[in-house]
């Protein structure tokens, strides 16, 4: 069976930036699994064939977690006007010509998997939009609405319909 590994990023203390963890905890909780305290990120307990872990930022220590996987899916806020509320795309590994440990992408995540483990797994990216930045532990109503939403376009992904 291949192995998914879901990746949720963002800052809890920067409301709707945390969007993530609410996705990524709606969706242990529809796969019968414990839900991700705030002080916790998933890496301890990763054995099965759908994981799932929330981190701050992206960065190049996970190019061995990402390796041991089949398809890993990125879940994070966005706030590119152009883009819709809720979108989920194919993300190509893509190298950059510099990389910074605070700016890591997943495109970027995926080509160092490549260059250095030799592996691809295929990677989509689920983004949230979020209104609110500012400190605070809560989602603005508008990002919250969407939380359920992108928890579906996860599992579908995850669980392609039977023909």
């Amino acid at each position: 069976m291949p192995r998914t590994l879901v990746i949720g990023y963002g800052n809890l203390d920067r409301s709707d930036d945390g969007a993530a963890y609410h996705v990524i905890n709606g969706l242990r909780r529809r796969l019968g699994q414990s839900a991700l305290a705030e002080d916790e990120t998933g890496l301890e307990t990763l054995s099965g064939s759908i994981d799932s872990i929330f981190l701050t930022q992206l960065a190049p220590h996970l190019v061995n977690v990402v390796a041991d996987y089949d398809e890993v899916m990125f879940v994070d806020a966005h706030v590119y006007p152009q883009a819709p509320d809720l979108f989920c795309q194919a993300v190509q590994p893509e190298a950059a010509q510099h990389a910074s440990t605070h700016h890591l992408t997943p495109q970027l995540l995926l080509a160092l998997v490549r260059k250095l483990r030799a592996q691809s797994p295929a990677g989509h990216i689920v983004s949230i939009r979020g209104h609110e930045f500012d400190f605070g532990r809560q989602l603005s109503p508008s990002t919250s609405i969407l939380v359920e939403a992108a928890v579906q376009n996860v599992l579908a992904l995850i669980q392609p319909p039977v023909s």
